[in-house]
């Protein structure tokens, strides 16, 4: 389907959330196959999401991992406590984002509605039960919420690049998202005319599709790992050898742990972040990845985490291997994909080698919960609380 009709079903059908939150669809997520979606894509691949400028951003992932490590090494002089992970994931991957997309951090307060569930989208004559049901206006009090930030972001913006506070080199490669926007624009680079409301579509996909995905992706690495107790040793073993008394590690090492990436791949394979991909238009073609990932047709013993699999095998999810899309395929697929696995995989090396890891007392591993909450994004039914315990990688 993705070789063959990709470009028949590359349209996306226009839902009510899209619709208010992301400016009538005018983002890169849901806008509509053909030029003005080329020219976007073209400038978030090469302006943002490029190994270049990906590795530009590593000193953002340095600081906010940093931070993060700091905080869970704190929660250690409370022996045995468990901890929210997931609220720190969230903090940190939110932040690495923010920083990337806005130059400023911005955390979420609340959550955006734009998973959900409206009733018109699914039953077109019963549109007006959105309205009873209160569900279209608290899309519109988030909608305004999120425009009012993204104007005061963009003025912010526009302000310092008048002043010429960027001039000087050091801060010309250190540009975040919206600063590369505006520069593109002013310098009529863009190859389409942008709007106001184009760029703030465009600036809410980037920070939207990496924030809760990744976070979600991290707990599910974790506990997946605290499950399978053989693989927990390996990976972490493999991470305090190659980075053996380093006071940081650097993507260099990330490079070298093999298993490392194995278990990431594994763990998007089980439980890819956005299980159901975003709909195609025609008749509303949805890909379940998440049953594609569990064939059994595909691979073997589907619903067991064996990292192994992946050791010496071609099978990746940026490549065109259509059993493993757990970021999606073809022309509309994730373009975050590099962003999104240097992330995952810095931060789980991390985890793992700062800490040991334990379930609360009283826990053991062959019963830790698995369960999922369906939605956009599929979380653990009860989140993961572990017990870290502080490890010295020096002598």
């Amino acid at each position: 389907m993705f070789k063959t009709h990709d470009i028949v079903i590359s349209n996306r059908p226009k839902t009510t959330p899209a619709n208010i939150l992301l400016y009538e669809c005018q983002g890169i997520g849901f806008s509509n196959y053909g030029e003005y979606w080329r020219q976007v894509r073209k400038i978030c691949v090469l302006q943002l999401l490029s190994v270049r400028r990906v590795q530009s951003f590593q000193h953002v992932r340095d600081g906010e991992v940093s931070s993060l490590i700091t905080k869970i090494r704190l929660s250690c002089f409370n022996k045995g406590s468990p901890l929210n992970l997931l609220e720190m994931l969230l903090i940190a991957s939110s932040n690495i984002v923010s920083l990337y997309v806005l130059g400023r951090n911005l955390m979420q307060k609340k959550k955006i509605l734009f998973a959900a569930f409206c009733v018109g989208d699914t039953f077109l004559f019963l549109g007006c039960l959105d309205v009873l049901s209160g569900l279209i206006g608290r899309l519109n009090a988030t909608t305004r919420a999120i425009d009012a930030l993204l104007d005061r972001v963009i003025e912010e913006h526009t302000n310092r690049a008048s002043s010429g506070s960027d001039d000087d080199d050091d801060q010309s490669n250190k540009k975040d998202f919206v600063d590369i926007l505006l520069q593109l624009r002013k310098d009529g680079m863009l190859g389409a005319e942008l709007s106001q409301d184009n760029l703030k579509a465009v600036i809410l996909d980037m920070f939207v599709a990496g924030t809760d995905t990744t976070a979600t992706t991290l707990e599910w690495a974790m506990a997946e790992l605290m499950k399978n107790p053989t693989s927990m040793k390996r990976a972490r073993e493999e991470v305090r050898s190659v980075a053996k008394g380093k006071l940081n590690i650097d993507m260099k090492d990330i490079e070298k742990m093999d298993y490392l990436k194995c278990v990431v791949k594994e763990t998007l394979r089980l439980h890819p972040p956005t299980p159901l991909l975003a709909p195609r238009e025609i008749t509303e073609v949805i890909v379940n990845a998440w049953a594609i990932q569990r064939d059994p047709q595909g691979w073997d013993r589907p619903e067991d985490f064996l990292s192994d699999r992946f050791l010496n095998s071609l099978v990746d999810c940026k490549s065109q291997d259509f059993e493993f899309i757990s970021f999606g395929a073809g022309r509309r697929g994730y373009l975050g994909t590099s962003f999104a696995l240097v992330e995952v995989e810095y931060v789980i090396a991390n985890l793992l080698y700062w800490f040991d890891w334990n379930l609360p007392l009283g826990k053991v591993e062959e019963n830790l919960d698995m369960f999922e909450v369906n939605g956009l994004v599929v979380h653990k039914k009860l989140p993961l609380h572990p017990v870290p315990t502080l490890y010295s990688p020096y002598p």
